[in-house]
C-alpha cells in the first residue's frame, strides 16, 4: 500500500512540469500520509473505527502505576519515614 502511495507521489510530482496544481495534490497526498499515515497505527481502524486506543493505553498505565504506588508506599511506610528524619537531622 504505502509502495503505490510513494508512486503516486511521483506521477503527481511528474505532472506539476505541465500544471502546478498537481504539485499541490501531491503535497496534500504527502502531508496527509505524514500526518495521518504510518505514524498512527498505518491508518488501520481499531475497535470498530473509534480512536480511544490511545486513551485505553494511558488509562491502563495510569492504573497499572497507581497501584505500584499504593502497594509500594504500604509497604515502605516506615522506612521512608525514618529516611526523612535522619534527612532532616542531618540539614541541621
Amino acid at each position: 500500500m504505502f509502495v503505490l502511495l510513494l508512486i503516486l507521489i511521483v506521477i503527481l510530482f511528474g505532472l506539476g512540469f505541465l500544471n502546478p496544481l498537481w504539485w499541490v495534490a501531491a503535497a496534500v497526498l504527502v502531508y496527509g500520509i505524514t500526518r495521518h499515515g504510518r505514524g498512527r497505527g498505518g491508518g488501520r481502524i481499531r475497535d470498530g473505527g473509534t480512536d480511544f486506543g490511545d486513551y485505553r493505553d494511558y488509562r491502563e498505565r495510569r492504573d497499572r502505576r497507581e497501584r505500584w504506588d499504593r502497594r509500594y508506599s504500604r509497604q515502605n511506610r516506615a522506612r521512608w519515614g525514618r529516611e526523612d528524619r535522619r534527612d532532616r537531622a542531618r540539614r541541621r
